[in-house]
C-alpha cells in the first residue's frame, strides 16, 4: 500500500509542479474513498468494507505520515506553529484511525473526510474542494 500513495503521489507530481495542488489533490482522494464506504456502508458486504475500510485508512494514514514527516522537517520552512499544528493534527488522524479500527462505524469518518477536505481547501487558497 505505501508504494500506491508514493506512486500516486509521483503521478500527481507529473501532472502537476505546484506541491500544495499535489498535496491537496492526495488528501481529496483521500477523503473521497472514506466518503464513497461511508455513503455505501449498509449496501456493502461486511467482509468487503473490512477491506475497503482497512485500505482507505491505510492509505489515508500513510499520507499522513508523509504529510507529517514532510512539515516538522527541521529545513522545512513553515513557520513553527504551523509545523506543530500539522503535528497536532497528524496525530488525531493517527489516534482516530486506531478508534476506527477497533470500533468500525461510518459517522466516525466524518472527521477524517472533513479534515482532509478543509486542509485541501487550504492548501488550494481556501478553493471549495471536491464534494467527493
Amino acid at each position: 500500500m505505501y508504494s500506491q500513495v508514493a506512486k500516486a503521489y509521483q503521478r500527481t507530481g507529473q501532472a502537476t509542479a505546484n506541491p500544495r495542488e499535489l498535496e491537496s489533490s492526495l488528501l481529496i482522494r483521500a477523503a473521497a474513498r472514506l466518503q464513497a464506504i461511508r455513503d455505501n456502508w449498509d449496501e456493502t458486504p461486511d467482509r468487503q468494507r473490512d477491506v475497503d475500510l482497512d485500505d482507505a485508512l491505510t492509505y489515508n494514514r500513510k499520507l499522513w505520515t508523509i504529510l507529517v514527516t514532510s512539515a516538522t522537517q527541521e529545513d522545512n520552512p513553515l513557520p513553527v506553529p504551523i509545523k506543530q499544528n500539522i503535528a497536532n493534527l497528524g496525530l488525531f488522524i493517527f489516534s482516530h484511525t486506531n478508534r476506527v479500527l477497533a470500533n468500525p462505524a461510518p459517522e466516525k469518518l466524518g472527521s477524517l473526510i472533513n479534515i482532509n477536505r478543509q486542509i485541501a481547501a487550504g492548501l488550494r487558497g481556501g478553493q471549495q474542494s471536491d464534494s467527493a
